[in-house]
């Protein structure tokens, strides 16, 4: 039987990566539902290679494109207010959730209801939606898959272990484009040199997050709320060649480790076959790639975000919109030349330290529209802050 599935935001580098494994295996998958936002000529393209009956285009402008286009076919094609009760009738068995920002929080938790196992491969709906996310999976007793390498390592090692089995989580970091430069760097380098990371294929505000580490911050924010696991036990280590994922130190003496090439596809293959053995093409593991695998401790001086570990809360509230949202932000001004790269955590530290943030800081999200709103305001106080 044909595996029924969903990619929602198709038309991204997740999405294509996803897209480039099933077409592979065209047999045994039937796509469902494609989403995209503005991409509809690429959004196109897919439907008439792998035949997809339903899209949903967010924009309202290229919706309307989209419907023309496609108006002699006989293709479902719906808005951003059209809902997925109106695709689906009954639960389908997986669903990748690629859709970037926080835009893609709302159309994960409806998601949720609809699918068996939902694959999430979004930051800032895991860092401010967890507590939202959490009780839908728990609702509507749906399989939850992080996609992130690093988290899908450590979800993959720790499944049958508890809390209390565990003494230390590692998280490694590449170190990005600025590991071997001066700090005097951080505060000179122009945008297009800053998102030339040395490893992975990324988008501008990831690879900007990269370079000055905040990444790792923000993966560990997400490993504390999708795992339980005690936010102390988490830590960074440099590993430039971004082969070795998360290395789990167990209280029984025991050290694993999960690696794998600099390889996106890799995590979201097994997602989607579930733990069963299928080929993906990949490397050969060779003596000279083991035996140069190297580990540092961070420089807090030329990476002061790691700094930020001890003001996160150890549970999900809305205070994680804020740190996600400024740091948003001020990714943004960065890549449009206001601000340094340096500056962007040196504003990050007062934005936060805000008396009118701290607020936040026990208080749990209640609906999408309060991260959305509490976000906006912060957006707002940012740029008034940082330009």
């Amino acid at each position: 039987m044909k595996k029924k599935i969903a990619i929602l935001g198709s038309t991204g580098s997740i999405g294509e990566s996803t897209l480039d494994i099933i077409r592979k295996d065209k047999k045994n998958f039937d796509i469902l539902l494609l989403t995209a936002n503005k991409n509809y000529k690429q959004l196109i393209k897919q439907v008439n290679e792998f035949k997809v009956k339903n899209i949903l285009i967010y924009d309202n402008k290229y919706y309307e494109y989209t419907k023309e286009k496609l108006k002699y076919k006989k293709i479902n094609i719906y808005s951003s207010k059209n809902k997925l009760s109106e695709i689906f009738n009954r639960k389908i068995d997986y669903t990748m959730c690629a859709i970037s920002g926080l835009d893609g929080l709302k159309p994960t938790l409806e998601a949720i209801k609809f699918s068996k196992t939902i694959a999430i491969a979004n930051k800032e709906s895991i860092i401010c939606g967890w507590y939202l996310i959490k009780k839908k999976l728990k609702k509507y007793n749906t399989k939850f898959i992080p996609i992130d390498s690093e988290h899908f390592s450590i979800w993959n090692l720790t499944r049958e272990y508890s809390n209390d089995d565990i003494e230390e989580i590692i998280l490694t970091a590449s170190g990005g484009p600025l590991l071997n430069s001066s700090i005097k760097v951080q505060e000179t380098i122009a945008p297009d040199k800053a998102v030339m990371h040395p490893n992975w294929k990324m988008g501008k505000k990831i690879s900007v997050d990269s370079a000055n580490l905040m990444n790792k911050i923000f993966e560990i924010m997400e490993a504390n709320r999708m795992f339980n696991f005690d936010l102390e036990k988490y830590k960074i280590l440099i590993h430039p060649q971004s082969y070795v994922h998360a290395i789990i130190k167990f209280k029984n003496g025991l050290i694993k480790m999960l690696l794998h090439d600099t390889d996106m596809k890799i995590p979201i293959f097994n997602s989607i076959y579930d733990d069963k053995i299928k080929y993906i093409a990949s490397k050969k593991i060779n003596s000279k790639t083991l035996n140069n695998l190297n580990f540092y401790e961070v420089d807090k001086t030329k990476f002061p975000s790691i700094k930020l570990l001890k003001k996160i809360p150890k549970k999900n509230t809305l205070y994680d919109t804020v740190i996600t949202i400024a740091n948003d932000e001020l990714v943004n001004l960065f890549l449009r030349h206001k601000i340094s790269l340096r500056q962007v955590v040196t504003n990050l530290v007062k934005i936060i330290n805000l008396k009118e943030y701290k607020k936040y800081f026990s208080k749990k999200p209640t609906s999408v529209n309060e991260i959305h709103k509490i976000g906006k305001l912060v957006r707002l106080k940012t740029n008034g802050i940082s330009v």
